[in-house]
């Protein structure tokens, strides 16, 4: 199945899959609006990533259908003699396409593009709510080597 994956930037005609495929899971579902037409928040953040030159929406797709989103972005460092780090957010894959290979094909696209921009780093989270994803990421060589916090606004 992976070998027909193929990438692109995100458009904005995609966002009602995206959303889709952000809310399609319990913690999603809690936090995510799945409504028609989209709440407009979505779209000033789609306009906000996609003129950014160090954000990148990406979506995965099979022929035309998309199967899966991903959010990667760039940021420069002081430390690390001012490198730069790529930070991989909001990885969803369509729910027919899961354990699948479409998750490790996503991930291992945003590694490449992260070379490809000359980044030190790859880092990305996941909520201890999904004890499958952590385990999914460190399959891919991912450590939990830092404590990440939060403050909810």
């Amino acid at each position: 199945m992976t070998k027909s994956i193929t990438f692109r930037t995100a458009k904005e005609q995609d966002l009602p899959r995206i959303v889709a495929m952000l809310s399609d899971d319990v913690l999603g579902r809690q936090r995510e609006r799945n409504e028609h037409p989209l709440p407009e928040s979505y779209l000033k953040a789609f306009h906000a990533i996609t003129t950014d030159p160090n954000n990148e929406l990406i979506i995965a797709c099979i022929k035309n259908d998309i199967i899966g989103v991903m959010q990667i972005t760039f940021t420069p460092y002081i430390t690390h003699q001012g490198g730069w780090r790529a930070t991989i957010e909001g990885v969803r894959t369509d729910a027919s396409t899961r354990n699948k290979g479409v998750g490790t094909e996503l991930i291992h696209w945003a590694i490449k593009r992260a070379e490809e921009r000359k980044c030190h780093l790859v880092q990305l989270t996941t909520d201890k709510q999904r004890p499958d994803a952590l385990r999914f990421y460190e399959k891919l060589g991912f450590k939990a080597t830092h404590e990440g916090l939060k403050l909810k606004l």
